[in-house]
């Protein structure tokens, strides 16, 4: 593995285990925030590993189709790509009435927070990642 992969990887880890942390107090936008960017930076530690140029994109459906088109799988649904590109926006930034109302809630983080453990979990160049430490 290079070691600009693994460099990736240990970034995605810790915004997994921080969005833990963070639901747990409560912190629910930045703890969206910190399982969405887990899950991004998986995937760009694939494109690193591949040598292929990285994208400065936040959507995990350019992402997704990126590596589909260089024959690298990517273990997650349509719907969960749904869920974790809706929720990067409206975590992010106060938008007011420019979104339709979201509050986020400890329900939707643990929903995000288990996409993210799982795209830890099955990409094939990470290791399962305990988000229990």
């Amino acid at each position: 593995m290079k070691d600009e992969t693994r460099l990736w990887l240990e970034y995605a880890e810790d915004n997994l285990k921080s969005s833990k942390i963070l639901v747990d107090s409560l912190l629910f936008n930045p703890s969206l925030q910190n399982a969405q960017q887990s899950i991004e930076k998986d995937m760009k530690a694939c494109m690193v590993e591949k040598g292929l140029k990285l994208q400065k994109t936040h959507s995990i459906s350019s992402l997704v189709e990126i590596l589909k088109k260089e024959n690298i799988i990517i273990i997650i649904s349509e719907d969960e790509i749904d869920v974790i590109d809706s929720i990067y926006m409206v975590s992010k930034y106060p938008f007011g009435s420019v979104l339709p109302d979201f509050e986020p809630d400890e329900k939707i983080c643990l929903e995000c927070i288990d996409i993210a453990y799982s795209q830890a979990r099955y990409t094939k160049l990470s290791k399962p990642v305990d988000i229990n430490k």
